[in-house]
């Protein structure tokens, strides 16, 4: 099966989007306004990769390959101008080239990867599910756009991933693997480090 090989805007970020993760954005820069008002009209979405090398602000930064594709759902314009928008990871893609227009917006040619079916969550890892379940209860209803999914082995690692206090590097790392065993093994081995 071959996966799907699209161009998109790339938002380079020192932070991960994770696949139903939701991530706020204040906007203040001509480049991403732009790229922004232009998703909101076309309905389209744009690539989030974190930054290995560089700034968010100014030249464009160097990324990581792999990134998530952010779709807007709620945006506010400020008096002073900035731009506040919340996104949503939808699936995840592979950079396979880019290119850095005048602005320093960066396109992008990525290949998505097929999105991530449901994986039921084993025992071994119902500690985590119970974890994740206290923390988001402690956090309030942080996710009022996506529905909570306990027992999906993806999405329990996904959401532990970005809630942890765990490095960029390591959210990173989380974010590349695609057995969300994997995933989970590594989060329940940093409790015992």
């Amino acid at each position: 099966m071959h996966n799907d090989t699209i161009t998109i805007p790339l938002f380079p970020l020192h932070s991960v989007l994770f696949p139903d993760g939701l991530l706020p954005l204040r906007i203040f820069e001509p480049r991403y306004l732009d790229m922004v008002s232009q998703c909101l009209k076309q309905d389209a979405l744009f690539g989030i990769s974190l930054i290995y090398d560089g700034k968010e602000v100014g030249e464009a930064a160097l990324t990581h390959n792999i990134g998530t594709m952010a779709k807007i759902v709620d945006w506010d314009k400020e008096e002073n101008g900035l731009l506040v928008i919340k996104v949503v990871g939808q699936q995840k893609f592979k950079i396979l080239s880019q290119e850095t227009k005048k602005n320093q917006l960066i396109e992008a040619k990525v290949e998505l990867f097929p999105s991530e079916d449901s994986a039921t969550l084993t025992p071994e890892y119902q500690v985590l599910s119970d974890l994740l379940e206290q923390i988001i209860q402690q956090l309030g209803n942080i996710y009022p756009q996506i529905s909570l999914d306990y027992n999906n082995a993806h999405w329990v690692s996904y959401r532990l991933a970005e809630l942890l206090p765990i490095s960029l590097v390591q959210r990173q790392k989380l974010l590349e693997l695609s057995d969300p065993a994997q995933r989970l093994a590594i989060l329940k081995q940093s409790f015992r480090d």
